[in-house]
């Protein structure tokens, strides 16, 4: 990048932020538009490369504390200004470099006496390699310029948590391209739920951003609880003459008390009871537990059970469950 090139471009609007807007809000500016305009999310896009090198040539400057500064002060002294390369140009019609910084670089000598600043290539050193020196840009005749930083790029781990690690919260150390890196799991994560970690994957090139590290968290199943949002699910077995009569029933919670369920007269196997407050607790809130009820049938029956069970059928054999099955199939 050349003075020039300081001179007519305006990085604070090529980043979306004002003059005055501090590193923490030029970096975020810069890397959303990175993200955005990155060559590998917009394949073919000739516009979308050319935004990102001018977004990566614009950080490259604003970034830097010491470069920002000669930059500012370049195009303070500008003063909003169009240039030309050589001397005053044609007729008066646009100032020409010498006329600008002439009394920065000893114009106003005696006798008249003007600075020349000629273009490369004809027997001096060009204003852009002057600029190229005081102000950080390209060397004189060297040619060089700024390099836009390329971000880095994210990178993928999977992780198995016990059901237990996963509903409570877990730090875990994952091996990325022969490092170490910590993770913080939260608590409550489900199987499969990705988990981003901002600047962890591959470093960038100097001045970039890194990229991310996207964890696949995978969950091993629990004997008794399934999780589902902030709620837990089981299933509580429950004998034919509980649901039947009704009852007061112990039942496990996750955190190893006992929660006592009331089931009513005449439940239903299947039916859904709720503890309230007893599922899991997240940044969302807490959650409930969530109680199915599965009416136990016995294998094998005593003679006095099979005698009441008989009893039973006979006391109520008047009645059909699937009365009205036949004809609601038929709907």
């Amino acid at each position: 990048m050349t003075g020039q090139d300081w001179l007519e471009k305006d990085f604070y609007a090529v980043l979306g932020v004002s003059k005055t807007a501090d590193a923490g809000e030029i970096k975020k500016a810069y890397r959303k538009l990175a993200r955005t305009l990155h060559p590998d999310h917009n394949p073919g896009d000739a516009k979308a490369e050319a935004r990102f090198k001018e977004v990566g040539e614009a950080y490259a400057v604003l970034s830097d504390p010491e470069q920002r500064t000669q930059y500012d002060q370049l195009r303070a002294m500008a003063g909003g200004a169009r240039f030309s390369a050589g001397p005053g140009g044609a007729g008066g019609q646009s100032a020409g470099f010498e006329d600008l910084f002439g009394g920065l670089f000893g114009a106003g000598a005696p006798g008249g006496t003007r600075v020349r600043y000629t273009q490369p290539g004809a027997g001096g050193a060009g204003f852009e390699d002057i600029l190229g020196g005081l102000f950080g840009g390209a060397g004189a005749g060297a040619g060089a310029g700024f390099r836009q930083p390329r971000p880095g790029i994210d990178l993928a781990a999977t992780t198995t948590l016990p059901f237990r690690q996963a509903v409570q919260g877990s730090t875990v150390s994952l091996g990325v391209e022969g490092r170490t890196v910590t993770a913080r799991i939260p608590a409550g994560v489900h199987d499969g739920q990705k988990i981003r970690l901002r600047g962890k994957g591959r470093a960038s090139e100097p001045g970039g951003e890194p990229g991310d590290l996207v964890v696949t968290v995978r969950v091993t199943p629990h004997p008794v609880y399934a999780l589902e949002g902030n709620n837990l699910r089981m299933t509580l077995p429950v004998t034919f003459d509980e649901a039947a009569l009704g009852a007061t029933v112990p039942v496990p919670t996750f955190d190893g008390e006992t929660v006592r369920l009331r089931i009513p007269e005449g439940t239903p196997s299947g039916r859904v009871l709720r503890a309230k407050g007893k599922g899991i607790t997240t940044s969302k809130g807490t959650g409930d537990l969530l109680v199915t009820l599965q009416v136990v049938v016995p294998q094998k029956l005593t003679s006095a059970a099979r005698e009441a069970v008989e009893a039973f059928r006979a006391a109520t054999s008047g009645q059909d469950p699937r009365a009205d099955l036949v004809a609601r199939a038929r709907e």
